[in-house]
């Protein structure tokens, strides 16, 4: 990757690598896909300083374990997998000792600290490295792997009741993921999109409603959970709430938030953040999407085309969500 900057410059260069060597308790992945995240668009304009000069994008990484570093046992050669956004915790701070180590002190993520899945080959720590359920192919698992993951963490913070009114703001590839646990849970979900393309989308899977980004929903919501990375939409969520409402940010990256009277989060409405996942969301997650089964809709790009990928994620072009074909 070369310097960050807007997307439109085509950031982003094709290199040769040697091909990585797993460590111990490391895998070797021949890339099939990689999913394309809004975190990778914040990680290549530079919203999100990289961790490490030309880091190789891409944490929704779907392959074959085609290699194994010593004193491994999880998997075998041949094994499907996928690489998360979260690659390692230290393991010894007092948020991972109490079982949250997505507030982990010293964590490293995929295409952050570490070189990721826009890429043939990438290697992962096979204990964060996720079995991918039989029911899905490799271009639907990949938005899993972040979209999906994060996006039920997300639904988890917004603490929906059973039977409860959703608001979702935004409707990419994390939300029409997330919107579907919803719908399977019995919730009744309004969605609020600048996308047309993402209101028939949100219509066909099911929610109630779909109207634009600063609409207000038919009914009070009892939660919603932001998606766009727009601080400007989170007073109008909060106003769109009831009483004891809770509102969710899903993104890693927001632009700031506008003054508010203080009369929009009166009434114990509340804001919560999300703060990347632990390994057993993922877990939960990737069963309760294969009991459903979840539908992902994606727009598949050529490897080469992964600039153009980042551009059309930029501009709203993309429906659900963007995968490469890598191999």
């Amino acid at each position: 990757m070369s310097t960050p900057g807007p997307v439109e410059g085509r950031p982003l260069r094709l290199t040769e690598m040697e091909p990585p060597l797993p460590g111990p308790g490391a895998l070797r992945v021949r890339v099939s896909v990689c999913g394309v995240c809004r975190t990778d668009l914040h990680v290549v304009e530079g919203d999100l300083p990289v961790h490490r000069a030309g880091v190789v994008p891409g944490h929704e990484v779907v392959g074959v374990v085609d290699a194994l570093g010593p004193e491994t046992g999880r998997f075998a050669v041949g094994d499907r997998v996928g690489i998360p956004w979260l690659r390692r915790t230290c393991g010894s701070c007092r948020w991972c000792l109490a079982g949250r180590e997505n507030l982990c002190v010293e964590p490293s993520f995929t295409g952050w600290d570490a070189d990721g899945g826009y890429a043939e080959q990438a290697v992962v720590d096979e204990r964060y490295a996720y079995p991918i359920p039989h029911v899905f192919g490799d271009e639907e698992a990949a938005p899993l792997l972040c979209a999906g993951i994060i996006g039920y963490r997300a639904l988890r913070r917004s603490e929906l009741q059973p039977g409860g009114r959703l608001g979702i703001y935004g409707f990419g590839g994390s939300a029409h993921l997330t919107a579907q646990v919803a719908l399977y849970e019995g919730a009744t979900v309004h969605v609020m999109t600048r996308s047309e393309p993402a209101r028939r989308l949100a219509m066909d899977i099911g929610c109630s409603s779909a109207g634009g980004a600063y609409d207000e929903p038919p009914e009070p919501l009892d939660s919603a959970i932001l998606f766009a990375p727009a601080g400007d939409l989170v007073p109008v969520a909060l106003g769109a709430l009831d009483r004891g409402g809770t509102l969710a940010i899903a993104g890693i990256h927001l632009s700031d938030i506008p003054s508010m009277e203080y009369e929009r989060l009166f009434q114990e409405r509340q804001i919560r953040s999300v703060t990347a996942n632990t390994r057993r969301d993922g877990e939960e997650f990737l069963e309760i999407a294969a009991r459903i089964p979840i539908s992902p809709t994606t727009t598949p790009y050529p490897f080469t085309a992964a600039d153009q990928a980042l551009v059309d994620l930029a501009q709203d072009r993309v429906n659900g969500a963007a995968v490469l074909q890598i191999s």
